[in-house]
């Protein structure tokens, strides 16, 4: 954001708390008589727009509470959400490589894109401009503090909120009606212990250090302040908080388990299938200089001799735990004009810096290289290797690919910043007796700086690795003998205890990107009851509720990558980074019904059904219906059924649209590399490669990263997904406290919007000898889809889908205990995944993905049963002690086996399962004073390990795990007090 739009923005926010301020002081000086009303108070429930008399309707909906996030000990958002059974881990603090710095909320595994998320019912803007496919709403803007209560909705609500709502909606409701003041401090630790006994015997045998035996770290500080000012008479009030947090990070080579990339024999005819070995990444700092066909050497001493398979363990250097310095401030106000007339305003500020660390950087065989027998780096040694009678010289030079790990210049950091400002003013009240308005201007703006450091020039690096000799008999650069690069450094890699500072230096560049996000709403609708207009269904006594509601939105984006990224000269980027500019606005009528057809039958207590509609009209030419029918039943006191229907929509965000033709690395093998290719050789010829190519090791990338080519497309149509729910409320009479709800869902998504995936491209060349797919691989020299910018092009389309389908549960039981030993109260949540099936084209195959994982098609984990068990005693001293046993179930590895492995199951591979995990959390609050109460609690009690992974898994693994699936850091230890006034 432009200064000025910033000034403008704190101006206009700041106008606004002053007119609050103002009415406050000025109405404590008069004194309206009020009449207490008879009516019922109707509350807005996420989910429908209509007030109604209770947090009850045909949408299901599961609600966390202030007091829920106090006994987890959270202070990330994220990790509280990622906890609940149909929430599934996207960004999170655990996120090293490919980290955007925000933390996202994925719903039913069908992408962040596809969760809407809400503050007070109003859209948050997306995270950040610089993800591929763009960035969900980042949920770091949220302050744990001052959340009320969040409701997550599972299911379609186009209809009620518009486009994105796809898998569901999450709805953070805040307090902004406090009054006092308040401060609370919690400070938390991770504590674990190193026994894991297998990858203690894979790092010995690889000369790999271990970890203490016992590690406390990654510290983390959160202060916030909660102030709050009523005015005499109750008719206004401004909220104000301030938080500040600060955490450490925690790095990979501080958990055994995570210590080195770990790898598996997955041929079971081995003596050593299933053992778990440490693995890594072909670019060495002791280089490697290969043509990937007939030498593959490195540096041994002043010697070339054979790779023999070295590789360079890059995970101890990757953070297991990003550093995060983050501050918010805000203000959340009301007044109430009239007795029927509100205005409101909200304020919300955030500054948010981490870091991600991975290993350095170095030369990845990026450019094929030559380098010429005089080289004077040279020792005779190596120079009779490469250039003697049996050596591979033609013309005086050597062409070779280069691989070389900077460890002298240390690990690279992705310094990422993220700055949001967001506010929302608007006005509600009644029309009459019998209409109601709200009306609302939401904007919403991050702005988002990236620094890059300690990455290599690959220009630069082509020339310090081109070396002669001045008039002086100087070693130069010949850039510097030519002039066309006068401060060349030869970069001497032939002797590695001569790489100096100065190399290092001219070697390295920064790279920065700058960008923003924008989001304008402009909301209005009025609600009415139509029962004193005759609108009635017979038989009934409440009318019709209706909503009718206008519309407008408008997002942009801007990301400015500076000339390193454009032209992709950092050498472990995954490649050129263009400028994105684009916007789009859309218009919007919406309406909702809530007929009552049913009242105090002898059948039903009430039958009530819900409608809503929504058309959208977008700038990109593209218009939309979403849809959605409901009956909510109350069968009688103890048992209650509720169904719906529900069309959704979401259109392509500014990155699906507009993005630029970019290099990304993503994790596959090729199929036609190494001493057991999957596909035979024509169908390899059919991809490009080279017959003598063929089984080549040089094609096999070990770290499992191959380039592709992806873009957006301005033609993009709207993804349409149908959703069906069913379920069952049981309260039992003879059992009372006891509260039952059992809902099945059926997600299905068409016109999906994605790349089609590399495997899926290579596959339908290979196999079904598509000249369409064929046409988009493109083998350089070697044959390699990893080595330079040879890659397969995938561009965003419409051609996915996916289905799933489950049930969710939740049941809540409150006891009194005798004596007045106070409360019992137990809740079960959980989710069982029925079915996700995914599909890449129309009529393509049908993966089944539901209880599996891998690292080409399911990707992430799909556990088929979450849930959590929790019980609280609310003591009669003031202090309640909670228990929490959470349970993610076993998840299976997806292989697609071949004929000749399903007529031979010993042939299969080695199949990895992520085993099933327990883990408690227990905790405790003290209301010591009627001013002062503390907490403290520990999460995963027993220090369970989370499951591993080999080959380097895709998505968001991390360290060998799934970060945000499982608990990977051991026990969480935290304590906190907060004080009021």
């Amino acid at each position: 954001m432009k200064l000025s739009n910033l000034t403008a923005t704190i101006r206009l926010s700041l106008l606004a708390c002053t007119t609050l301020t103002a009415g406050i002081s000025s109405i404590a000086h008069a004194e309206t008589e009020t009449t207490a009303s008879n009516n019922v108070e109707r509350i807005e429930v996420t989910g429908t727009r209509i007030k109604r008399a209770a947090m009850t309707g045909a949408s299901p909906v599961t609600s966390l509470t202030a007091e829920d996030i106090e006994i987890a000990g959270i202070t990330r958002v994220e990790d509280l959400l990622n906890n609940m059974p149909a929430v599934f881990a996207d960004q999170t603090s655990g996120t090293a490589n490919g980290a955007t710095g925000t933390a996202t909320v994925d719903l039913r595994n069908l992408g962040p894109s596809r969760t809407l998320v809400l503050v007070n019912g109003r859209r948050l803007p997306s995270g950040s401009p610089a993800g591929l496919d763009g960035v969900g709403a980042d949920v770091n803007q949220i302050p744990a503090s001052l959340v009320e209560r969040v409701d997550v909705l599972t299911g379609g609500s186009s209809a009620t909120y518009g486009s994105d709502a796809v898998a569901g909606v999450v709805n953070f409701i805040m307090k902004d009606d406090f009054e006092g003041f308040e401060v609370d401090y919690q400070g938390s630790v991770y504590n674990h212990k190193n026994d894991h006994k297998d990858m203690q015997r894979a790092l010995n045998a690889a000369g790999f250090d271990i970890p203490d035996s016992s590690v406390t770290d990654g510290d983390t500080h959160d202060i916030s302040v909660i102030f709050g000012i009523n005015s005499d008479n109750d008719k206004g009030n401004i909220t104000g908080y301030m938080t500040w947090r600060d955490i450490d990070d925690i790095r990979q080579d501080s958990r055994d388990f995570s210590a080195c990339a770990m790898d598996m024999e997955r041929d079971r005819s081995k003596d050593n299938a299933g053992v778990r070995t440490c693995s890594g990444s072909s670019t060495i700092p002791t280089v490697r200089l290969t043509n990937f066909d007939t030498f593959d050497y490195t540096v041994s001493g002043r010697d070339l001799v054979d790779r023999n398979g070295k590789v360079y363990n890059y995970g101890p250097l990757n953070y297991f735990q990003r550093p995060d310095k983050r501050k918010t401030f805000g203000l959340l106000g009301h007044y109430n004009l009239t007795d029927k007339h509100t205005f409101y305003a909200e304020l919300n500020y955030m500054d948010n810096r981490t870091v991600a660390q991975i290993a350095p950087s170095g030369s990845f065989f990026n450019d094929e290289l030559s380098i010429k027998c005089d080289n004077p780096l040279l020792s005779d040694s190596q120079r009779e290797t490469l250039c003697g009678p049996n050596g591979h010289a033609v013309d005086g030079a050597v062409t070779a690919f280069v691989g070389k790990r900077n460890v002298e210049g240390g690990p690279r950091q992705d310094d990422l910043r993220h700055t949001s400002t967001r506010f929302v003013l608007g006005m509600r009240g009644e029309i009459n007796d019998n209409w109601t308005y709200d009306a609302f201007f939401n904007y919403g703006n991050v702005s988002y700086e990236q620094t890059y450091l300690n990455d290599l020039s690959k220009r630069k690096i082509s020339k310090a690795l081109q070396a002669t000799r001045d008039d002086q008999g100087n070693i130069v650069c010949q850039s510097v003998v030519d002039g066309s690069d006068p401060d060349c450094v030869p970069w001497n890699i032939f002797d590695l205890d001569n790489i100096t500072q100065d190399q290092i230096d001219y070697l390295t560049i920064p790279l920065f990107a700058r960008g923003d996000t924008r989001s304008k709403q402009i909301n209005g609708y009025v609600t009415g009851d139509l029962t004193d207009y005759g609108v009635i269904v017979p038989g009934t006594s409440t009318g019709v509720g209706i909503v009718l509601g206008l519309e407008h939105r408008k997002e942009s984006i801007k990301f400015n990558p500076d000339y390193n990224f454009i032209t992709n000269d950092g050498a472990g980027q995954g490649g050129p980074r263009k400028p994105v500019s684009g916007e789009f606005d859309v218009n919007e009528f919406f309406t909702e019904l809530n007929i009552p057809l049913v009242e105090d039958t002898s059948f039903a207590d009430y039958i009530t059904l819900e409608l809503a509609y929504r058309y959208s009209d977008y700038s990109t030419d593209k218009q939309t219906d979403t849809y959605k029918a409901a009956f909510d039943v109350r069968i009688n006191d103890d048992l209650g059924l509720r169904t719906s229907y529900q069309r959704a929509v979401r259109a392509g965000n500014i990155q699906d649209l507009f993005r630029p033709s970019s290099l990304e690395l993503v994790n596959w093998d090729d199929p036609c590399g190494g001493a057991n290719p999957t596909y035979t050789l024509e169908q390899c010829l059919r991809t490009g490669l080279a017959a003598e190519r063929y089984g080549s090791d040089g094609l096999l990338n070990p770290a499992g990263q191959y380039n592709s080519v992806q873009a957006g497309n301005p033609d993009l149509r709207p993804e349409k997904s149908d959703t069906y729910s069913f379920g069952i409320l049981y309260s039992p009479e003879f059992l009372d406290g006891l509260d039952i709800a059992i809902d099945y869902f059926d997600i299905t998504i068409k016109d999906a919007i994605q790349p089609f995936p590399v495997s899926y491209i290579v596959e339908q060349c290979a196999v079904n000898n598509s000249a369409e797919f064929c046409d988009l691989i493109n083998r350089g020299s070697t044959g390699s889809l990893w080595v330079g910018e040879d890659a397969v092009t995938s561009t965003d389309t419409n051609i996915g889908s996916v289905e799933t389908s489950g049930i969710d549960f939740d049941a809540s039981y409150r006891y009194s205990l005798p004596e007045d030993m106070g409360l019992l109260r137990f809740s079960l949540v959980g989710t069982w995944m029925e079915k996700f099936d995914t599909q890449n084209s129309p009529g393509g195959i049908v993966d089944e993905c539901a209880g599996k994982w891998d690292k080409n098609v399911c990707e992430n984990p799909v556990p088929d049963m979450r849930y959590n068990f929790k019980t609280t005693w609310v003591t009669p001293w003031d202090i309640n002690i909670t228990a929490t046993y959470r349970y993610v179930s076993e998840v299976e590895e997806f292989y697609r086996p071949t004929a000749e492995e399903l007529a031979d199951p010993s042939k299969l591979p080695v199949l990895v399962p992520l085993t099933a995990r327990d883990y408690v959390d227990i905790a405790a609050t003290w209301n010591a004073t009627e001013n002062l109460s503390f907490r403290a609690g520990v999460n995963n009690v027993f220090d369970n390990t989370p499951p591993l992974v080999p080959d380097g898994p895709s998505g968001i693994a991390n360290g060998n795990t799934y970060p945000g699936f499982h608990d990977i850091l051991g026990r969480y230890i935290f304590a906190g007090f907060t004080f009021r006034m």
